[in-house]
């Protein structure tokens, strides 16, 4: 699936604004074959939750309604005219003038639906029926409930099992493109790289569709300029004097890709991509052949209003926060990011470890990790093997071609010490390795509670990527004995797996802005600074260490409950982006820390 741009062939149609809204009334469905009847709105894109304000909407589960009108020029109406959803949270079902288009689960991919065989001249509606519900078939996982009334109401639950706010709606953008009847459908970016030469053979990969004869490749640099051609629906493209990604100092060159019945153009599309290679090694992560040290963040796609609404110009203030502290790198924690994050980050130079919706599978998940929970029947309660394919299936082939991701991650705090867990695992990592061209390296993010002498699933990673919260929800307030088992923690894990490089991907410790103490007193930012260099300390031991990702960004909404202040504050900035102590720490820190061979 090709992202949505204007060309010679293609025309790109926006449907963001405002949207009718309605939530379903079990006792009286809505009909779509008729408009909706409703006196509420809501913005597309943006979550529903935080926009209706009153707790019937920012509370709800189960089904709500979207629709609007829209018009096809009629030039268009002879051409393939497409409706794409960019994130519909979490499954819906789609209508164009009362007949259904297409289905999806699954609510942070695109999916799309061809329409010209349901459209006409003039005014046209698009009615959307999502749902936010989740449960142990769906990714991210939720342990939902219902009980039907005696008055015909059905009264739904939803206990989330994961440690942020269940936003939804239509969280991205909706558009209409148009391409020709014949046309290209996908197209997939790899490369042979010889680092010495500074040559590359670009494979360009093409799916096409339709009566055509021919497709050409040209191979553009960053100025525009031909620097390459080849022909065919597996172009092998040479090219020499490369300029590499870098991170935090890319480089784009872009593809043309060109169908051709006869000597007539038929369709067209510019894929950008950069070449940069991608290597594990001798407890290592090597881009372009030399040491990188990961720097930055787990973060959410969280604002106020807007929820896990795509926001944009929060997008640019956050990459340039990063750039700002040092950071280099971050992971879509904990669900696939907007496809415009992506864009960005390919421009500049942000490198991306890349994790699919997989989070909450563990029975009787608890934000208060250290209780002492154990999971003994995750993997017989859960049923989540189809829609886990589904979602890296869809995840890899959406980002495939983007050079800031140069790492994939299957599941986030999975049970990975339960019966059961290992057949899941392997199945999981065996069918997701055959599915990127560019064969990046796999991850999944180790829960504590499935410690070094219980999980059964890591030799399966590329590298070790753990949460741990020695200080924070373990060892609270005791700093000493934080750092002892942080050590032990670290050399158990290298003792184990000595040619595996392991990498922090969330630490943290919640912290209210303001807060002060003298003492070591947990929700201070004295306490959050210290927290980080004690962390610090450790992992400057450590060759094999290569590295930190702070848990969190910025602070973040989660569910109700007693655990959490106005929702998650472990972030080194607040949620309108205000930093705390710990940013100036962090920074001093990380600008002093080169991203290349830090650990060599």
């Amino acid at each position: 699936m090709l992202y949505p741009i204007s060309t010679k062939t293609r025309t790109v149609q926006d449907l963001n604004g405002i949207w009718k809204f309605k939530l379903e009334d079990d006792r009286a469905p809505n009909d779509v074959s008729t408009p909706l009847e409703t006196d509420r709105h809501m913005f597309v894109p943006g979550s529903f939750n935080d926009q209706g304000v009153t707790r019937d909407i920012r509370m709800h589960v189960g089904y709500v309604w979207y629709e609007r009108e829209f018009v096809i020029p009629d030039f268009l109406l002879n051409q393939r005219v497409v409706l794409r959803l960019d994130a519909a949270t979490h499954e819906a079902d789609v209508y164009v003038n009362g007949k259904f288009v297409v289905r999806h689960k699954g609510g942070y991919i695109p999916f799309e639906a061809e329409i010209q065989d349901v459209i006409h001249p003039g005014k046209n509606r698009v009615s959307v029926k999502l749902s936010n519900r989740i449960d142990y078939t769906s990714l991210p996982v939720g342990n939902y409930s219902e009980t039907k009334m005696e008055d015909g109401r059905i009264v739904r639950k939803l206990s989330e099992n994961f440690d942020f706010f269940n936003y939804a709606g239509l969280n991205r953008y909706v558009r209409i493109y148009t391409t020709p009847k014949s046309y290209l459908e996908d197209i997939a970016i790899s490369y042979d790289v010889d680092l010495a030469a500074l040559s590359a053979d670009v494979k360009v990969a093409t799916c096409a569709k339709g009566d055509f004869d021919n497709v050409k490749v040209t191979i553009l640099d960053a100025n525009d300029s031909v620097v390459g051609k080849g022909e065919g629906e597996n172009a092998i493209v040479s090219l020499k004097d490369i300029k590499l990604w870098q991170p935090l100092n890319a480089y784009l060159y872009k593809a043309r890709v060109e169908l051709y019945k006869a000597d007539e153009l038929i369709d067209v599309y510019e894929e950008e991509f950069g070449i940069r290679t991608v290597e594990v090694k001798n407890s290592q992560f090597l881009i372009n052949g030399k040491p990188f040290y990961f720097k930055g963040y787990g973060k959410h796609e969280d604002t106020y209003i807007n929820g896990r609404g795509i926001n944009e110009a929060y997008n640019v203030a956050d990459i340039n926060l990063m750039r700002w502290m040092g950071a280099n790198s971050f992971r879509t924690s904990h669900y696939p990011y907007s496809e415009e994050m992506m864009r960005l980050c390919d421009r500049e130079g942000i490198v991306v470890i890349d994790e699919c919706a997989a989070v909450g599978m563990f029975e009787g998940f608890s934000v208060d990790s250290a209780s002492g929970m154990a999971a003994k029947s995750t993997w017989s309660v859960l049923n989540t093997k189809e829609a886990h394919e589904q979602a890296m299936y869809e995840l890899i082939k959406r980002d495939k071609n983007h050079a800031c991701v140069v790492m994939w991650s299957v599941m986030n705090e999975p049970d990975s010490a339960g019966p059961g867990a290992r057949e899941y695992f392997e199945h999981i990592f065996e069918y997701s390795r055959k599915l990127d061209p560019q064969n990046r390296p796999f991850t999944y993010v180790n829960f504590q509670i499935c410690g070094v002498d219980k999980d059964v699933c890591t030799d399966l990673v590329d590298v070790i990527c753990l949460n741990r919260y020695f200080g924070w929800y373990w060892d609270t307030a005791d700093f000493a004995s934080a750092e002892k088992h942080l050590i032990e923690d670290l050399e158990k894990w290298h003792e184990k797996y000595p040619d595996k490089p392991i990498m922090f991907c969330e630490y943290g410790a919640d912290t209210v802005a303001g807060l002060h103490a003298v003492d070591d007193i947990p929700f201070t930012e004295d306490y959050q600074v210290k927290y980080y260099e004690i962390n610090s300390r450790v992992f400057d031991r450590y060759d094999f260490f290569i590295g930190e990702q702070v848990w969190n960004f910025a602070d973040f909404e989660t569910k109700t409950g007693i655990n959490r202040v106005q929702g998650n504050k472990k972030g080194v900035f607040t949620r309108a982006r205000e930093p705390k102590a710990a940013a100036r720490l962090l920074r001093d820190r990380w600008l002093n820390i080169p991203d290349f061979d830090y650990k060599k």
